[in-house]
């Protein structure tokens, strides 16, 4: 199935593993909804889709954590966009690497708000369209995180986790339509992600991706791309991939 034309929505699409699908689906001929809270970030990322083929994109400044923007900035799409063929939740973060009684409650917050409530809100305004219109494509970003904990990452884990089983019910509501719904559950990704986590402490980041070579945004991308692009009766329920330094969210082989 191409993307020539279909309308994609991306959150979290101003940098990492969602400015990558931008891109990968814009070299597809999509159109290009596009949100985030970083507006000149996002502005930069739909300059570079629209050379790379995109049919057109419309970006939107959005905090998915904002039950009442992301209902009204939905529903006040214009007319060319409010039919949404593929949704992409990538809107997501980490906050702290502390144990679970140490955690700071602002951190587990921000994880609980951004990557299930967010995920929640942005789902709720866009699938009864796809419902009504009986097409569409839910792909949630989760992660090997979801799958086994790790220590001293219980809540961001219980997060992916939320995510896991939201998109299993998910799909499990639509059934009788022809809504599809996937989970893309990368391990590492080399983005802005451990550098969010340690709030900004680029030296402690850096040590994380030393001495094994992680998965690259693209990669992730194009795999979001591949679930979206299989024949309309196929529905790829969930891909877990990592590079193979690693085997899973404890073991990971460093040089």
């Amino acid at each position: 199935m191409t993307q020539s034309n279909r309308t994609v929505f991306i959150t979290g699409a101003s940098s990492g593993i969602g400015a990558a699908t931008a891109l990968a689906f814009a070299a597809d001929g999509a159109r290009l909804l596009l949100a985030a809270r970083r507006i000149d970030k996002l502005t930069a990322i739909a300059e570079q889709a629209s050379k790379l083929g995109a049919a057109a994109v419309h970006s939107i400044q959005l905090d998915v954590r904002n039950a009442e923007a992301v209902a009204a900035e939905i529903a006040a799409l214009p007319a060319e966009w409010q039919a949404i063929d593929v949704l992409v939740n990538n809107a997501g973060l980490s906050r702290g690497l502390n144990k679970l009684y140490e955690g700071q409650l602002s951190d587990w917050e921000e994880m609980i708000d951004t990557n299930i409530k967010g995920l929640l809100y942005v789902t709720r305004a866009v699938v009864p369209g796809m419902v009504s219109r009986n097409s569409g494509h839910v792909i949630n970003i989760g992660s090997t995180a979801g799958h086994l904990a790790y220590a001293n990452g219980a809540v961001y884990c219980g997060t992916k986790a939320a995510v896991h089983f939201i998109n299993d019910g998910l799909r499990d509501d639509l059934l009788g339509t022809a809504v599809r719904v996937t989970s893309v559950d990368p391990g590492m990704v080399e983005t802005d992600f451990s550098l969010v986590r340690f709030h900004g402490d680029s030296e402690r980041a850096e040590k994380v991706y030393k001495g094994l070579t992680p998965l690259t945004p693209e990669d992730v991308a194009e795999t979001i791309v591949w679930a979206a692009s299989r024949p309309a009766h196929v529905n790829i329920a969930r891909v877990m991939m990592t590079s193979v330094h690693q085997a899973n969210s404890l073991l990971f082989h460093r040089e």
